[in-house]
């Protein structure tokens, strides 16, 4: 089967109702995890597969969106969609570890842009997302405001709405070390004491927050699933209480899977959205 006919077969999922896997590692444990629509927290002591669990499964996706295939594509990984009939979903996939990027290569090809970690090289990504985000709404503006309906001239003004509330957000998180968003720029740069700063240039949690928000708002508020490995890596305590509500904030359609050690994380009412491996494993 040809690529772009797969493509035109493709039906987006709203979200993930379940994730099998027939063996976890060299345990041999299979896995069951029936998941809520919203928000899915895997809590579990170190080396039981909470990281495995997350991350064969953003293997799997991948694969499925890579690959034309249209039968299992990570082996012993299964995944079921709501609704059932549909072959594929949005999704991102969030690295919360700041490691050295080795591709010399890699880093050579990109202009204007000091990447040098992982963190570095998924906001050089996601600065693209956000110019394509919004040339995106810019178009919606322009065909809502030349339309002859008021009702849908109405409306433009909400699309402006999503891209402030990250704007302000960011600043609010980030006011302690006095930066804020340079507004009159399409990229993202930050303005501190008077001086121009790029994203690469800040500390690891605030570059960590930053990918997780700015994913959150890329997404368009479209349905879709965040997949996340220990989000509280680097993060202030303050900021781990808060990160559920920040990203469903900026996108209330998302599902949330992710795997964490950290308390925090589920102090903003997120208790019953946690699901220990034990419960999952047999």
């Amino acid at each position: 089967m040809r690529r772009e006919e797969h493509n035109a077969m493709e039906k987006f999922a709203h979200y993930i109702k379940s994730i099998e896997i027939d063996s976890l590692w060299s345990n041999r444990k299979h896995v069951y995890w029936k998941l809520r629509p919203d928000v899915n927290i895997l809590s579990g002591s170190n080396g039981v597969g909470k990281s495995t669990i997350i991350n064969r499964s953003a293997a799997h996706l991948k694969m499925m969106r890579e690959c034309v295939v249209t039968s299992n594509p990570e082996e012993g990984v299964h995944i079921s969609f709501y609704p059932e009939d549909a072959t594929m979903i949005h999704f991102d996939v969030i690295s919360s570890i700041d490691r050295p990027v080795l591709n010399s290569e890699l880093l050579g090809r990109i202009s204007g842009a000091d990447v040098r970690t992982e963190l570095d090289w998924q906001l050089y990504h996601l600065q693209r997302r956000y110019l394509n985000y919004q040339v995106n709404v810019g178009n919606r503006i322009i065909s809502l405001l030349t339309s002859s309906n008021p009702e849908e001239q109405k409306l433009a003004a909400e699309l402006t709405k999503p891209k402030k509330i990250f704007q302000d957000l960011i600043d609010e998180l980030f006011a302690p070390t006095a930066k804020t968003i340079v507004r009159s720029r399409n990229e993202i740069f930050f303005s501190q004491y008077g001086e121009e700063i790029t994203p690469y240039m800040l500390s690891s949690g605030e570059k960590q927050l930053l990918v997780i928000m700015l994913t959150a708002l890329v997404m368009e508020n479209r349905p879709g699933v965040l997949l996340m490995d220990e989000p509280e890596v680097s993060l202030h305590i303050e900021w781990q209480q808060r990160l559920i509500t920040l990203i469903r904030t900026l996108n209330p359609n998302v599902q949330i899977i992710l795997c964490t050690h950290s308390p925090a994380i589920i102090m903003d009412g997120w208790m019953d959205a946690v699901t220990e491996i034990e419960e999952i494993t047999k």
